[in-house]
């Protein structure tokens, strides 16, 4: 099968019933999409993938590993969405010719006295907005809090995770990253495989630092 949205799951049942399960990632299958996408042709280029001698597959997920990434992506959703409320509080205060250092902490210090302050140049429907979105900010503020938590609860219980952090560089976002994506590795053939893979895993994990 495809490993798209559902597949671990269906895998893990199909394997129950003594099926020999094979999940090929999305972009190895599509290479084989001969025309416009449909099921009978999604199946047939599948059919086609899985007789590759070096195609690659993808092990499928257990229960923790799935709500080990599930954590993940709710974390980078949250993390992307304060930096787009932050660069909204900037732009509507820029618009009243208050500015602040790049720096998000320095916004975040100085919003109270900006909303406080009867001096600046805001309207009250403006200040208004603002204080509304500093709320929202203060509440994105403590549930990413709460992830990071949990991930360094987990990367400092689980077993392969410590093991991981152990590797210079390697913390806990990472480890459990790691974990939660391919678990004990099998699925790489090659450390230059790994490596590679590594790179991307990387480029896309946003930081703890605020």
């Amino acid at each position: 099968m495809e490993a798209c949205s559902g597949s671990h799951f269906l895998g893990r049942a199909l394997r129950e019933q003594g099926h020999d399960v094979k999940l090929i990632p999305a972009q190895f299958v599509k290479p084989f999409v001969k025309s416009n996408k449909n099921d009978f042709i999604d199946a047939e280029a599948i059919a086609e993938a899985v007789d590759r001698e070096n195609m690659r597959f993808v092990p499928i997920k257990t229960d923790d590993q799935l709500d080990l990434q599930a954590l993940h992506r709710v974390r980078d959703r949250l993390m992307a969405r304060r930096t787009a409320l932050i660069n909204q509080i900037r732009a509507f205060l820029l618009e009243r010719g208050i500015v602040f250092a790049k720096s998000p902490i320095r916004l975040r210090e100085a919003l109270p006295e900006v909303l406080e302050n009867a001096n600046q140049n805001l309207t009250p429907r403006m200040r208004n907005l603002v204080a509304m979105l500093w709320s929202e900010w203060k509440d994105l503020e403590l549930q990413i809090v709460q992830m990071n938590d949990e991930v360094e609860r987990i990367a400092s219980s689980d077993e392969a995770c410590r093991r991981l952090r152990q590797i210079p560089g390697i913390g806990p976002l990472v480890a459990t990253a790691i974990v939660a994506s391919i678990g004990n590795g099998a699925a790489f053939r090659k450390g230059r495989e790994f490596a590679a893979w590594m790179g991307l895993l990387r480029s896309s994990i946003r930081p703890v630092a605020r």
